[in-house]
């Protein structure tokens, strides 16, 4: 249950005050022993804390999922493998899983979107980051345009969709290879840009190091770099420049 939920309750009688102040009492997290669940992330930052699947026993991400779930009434998890998929639905069987990005969610009907971001891919191979990254967005309330394959080798590609690229209020890049697609596009908008290396490449791109030193190398301004294959990262930091551009605009 939200805070602004709890006040509601009050105001409408649903809830006494005591009950109220029981509720935020409460402390920040939940011992579960193996974890301590964050319930109070939400309140603090606006985002509900999220669930890093890969390598975690069976119970302790059912039980994990679970305890969110029955918080907040939705959950996010990344890296989720289907095997986990199949685990968590057979318990809970609101679950949704994206076998692209590795996103397992179960998430509330109605979500209102705000503002807009553009998620760009340099190729195919870079859209599970690209998809990462979008659907996390999209989870915590953005409006997201896709635009994948407008890598460098093929600038007509990118320049045909430049007006949409700079109508958002932040840019998502992401490149493996040499990694200068977050160069190309931070030379063309007056918005961020997040760059995101990842791991796509022959031998000498290193599994995404040569995408990565290129991007922090990038000789154009407005651009932060995450780290390699971390579309959840990129997701997260342009949802929070949107909130901020969404909230300007409703401001004037």
């Amino acid at each position: 249950m939200e805070a602004n939920e709890v006040l509601w309750k009050v105001k409408n009688g649903e809830m006494s005050v005591e009950e109220a102040e029981e509720y935020f009492r409460r402390e920040p997290f939940e011992e579960l022993g193996y974890a301590k669940l964050d319930t109070h992330r939400k309140l603090r930052s606006g985002f509900a804390e999220v669930v890093y699947c890969s390598g975690k026993a069976d119970q302790h991400l059912l039980d994990i999922y679970e305890r969110l779930y029955q918080e907040d009434g939705e959950v996010l998890g990344t890296r989720a493998s289907k095997e986990q998929y199949e685990l968590i639905r057979n318990h809970l069987p609101e679950v949704r899983y994206d076998e692209i990005s590795h996103i397992l969610k179960i998430e509330k009907d109605g979500k209102e979107r705000i503002g807009r971001i553009a998620v760009c891919s340099a190729g195919t191979a870079d859209i599970p980051v690209a998809e990462e990254a979008a659907q996390v967005a999209e989870y915590f309330g953005t409006k997201v345009e896709r635009i994948y394959d407008i890598g460098v080798s093929g600038l007509h590609r990118m320049l045909s969709k430049l007006d949409t690229i700079q109508s958002a209020n932040c840019i998502v890049a992401v490149a493996g290879m040499e990694g200068a697609l977050a160069s190309v596009l931070g030379g063309l908008v007056d918005k961020p840009v997040i760059a995101v290396p990842t791991s796509i490449g022959y031998g000498a791109s290193m599994h995404g190091l040569s995408a990565l030193l290129t991007m922090i190398n990038s000789c154009a301004n407005g651009i932060a770099v995450v780290n390699i294959d971390n579309g959840y990262g990129a997701g997260y930091m342009a949802t929070q420049i949107n909130r901020l551009a969404a909230e300007k605009r409703r401001e004037k």
